[in-house]
């Protein structure tokens, strides 16, 4: 780490680094672990202007998720820039393997997040899933905001990579009519956005912690569909959250459709390892 970030960190934390130490920070951004005299901090460092609206909107959406009074998120503890670099400071939290007992409290604490409400779907910004512009223009229709704002852009994107063929790509409208028949009657409320595994921590003192949001306000099943997609969280969880939101007719369907968003998106930044996935599902409900 150069001099100069290293002052710039220093002046937004206030206090002067003993040590800087390397940690996982998932795959877009390089993370560091900073050390002063009395505290541990966590630090992700990205490139560019590009850096700068992506981890400005991890903040805003770790802030977003902090105001509703549900789910702990780390402390925001500093953000900027340092010439090529944009960087966000957190709140360091020493994550254990979770007991079944906080899964269970984790499922709950999401499912009230899933209590927060808007009159529109959405976000005031763009955002990001990865490292792939997220674009969040509101809407009163939650069919008209998930297929022009989460597939069709991706559909579009892989189509223009050569991953998925023009004829394999339904036509909007025979999209959107299987659509309006399987998500209909959905209300907006706050989601994370991107819930996968790596996207949680439990602390040692047992507290669930959600990081690397990509807020919106959706359909609370969205989180849940993409929870399940790589594995699941464990029955705890589930349980935990369905003893506020209870399972609803047609979730397996729904299921399907919104894993489709982020299997497009695999698609797009992995390449074709998930092609069959997609194709698949667009097979079966298109």
């Amino acid at each position: 780490m150069d001099a100069n970030l290293r002052q710039q960190l220093e002046f937004q934390l206030g206090t002067r680094i003993k040590s800087v130490f390397p940690v996982s920070g998932g795959d877009i951004a390089t993370a560091y672990g900073l050390e002063t005299a009395t505290n541990r901090f966590f630090c992700k460092l990205m490139p560019g202007d590009n850096g700068n609206q992506v981890l400005s909107s991890e903040r805003a959406g770790l802030e977003a998720i902090k105001e509703s009074g549900t789910v702990a998120t780390p402390e925001v503890m500093g953000f900027g820039l340092s010439d090529e670099y944009a960087f966000l400071i957190l709140e360091y939290i020493q994550a254990k393997r979770p007991e079944a007992s906080e899964m269970r409290l984790f499922g709950t604490q999401l499912a009230k997040l899933h209590l927060t409400p808007s009159k529109f779907f959405g976000w005031d910004t763009d955002n990001f899933i990865g490292r792939l512009p997220q674009s969040n223009k509101k809407s009163k229709d939650w069919v008209a905001f998930y297929l022009g704002e989460r597939l069709m852009p991706q559909l579009n994107m892989a189509r223009d990579h050569n991953l998925l063929s023009e004829r394999e790509i339904p036509s909007e409208d025979r999209m959107r009519s299987a659509l309006e028949r399987l998500l209909g009657g959905i209300s907006p409320v706050l989601i994370h956005g991107d819930l996968w595994s790596g996207n949680y921590l439990i602390s040692e003192d047992g507290v669930p912690y959600l990081i690397d949001p990509s807020v919106y306000y959706g359909h609370g099943e969205v989180d849940l569909a993409m929870s399940r997609l790589f594995g699941g969280f464990g029955p705890e969880f589930y349980q935990g959250y369905h003893e506020i939101h209870a399972l609803k007719e047609g979730q397996a369907q729904r299921q399907d459709l919104y894993q489709l968003y982020y299997l497009l998106v695999h698609l797009n930044l992995f390449g074709r390892s998930y092609y069959h996935s997609v194709a698949g599902i667009l097979k079966k409900y298109f």
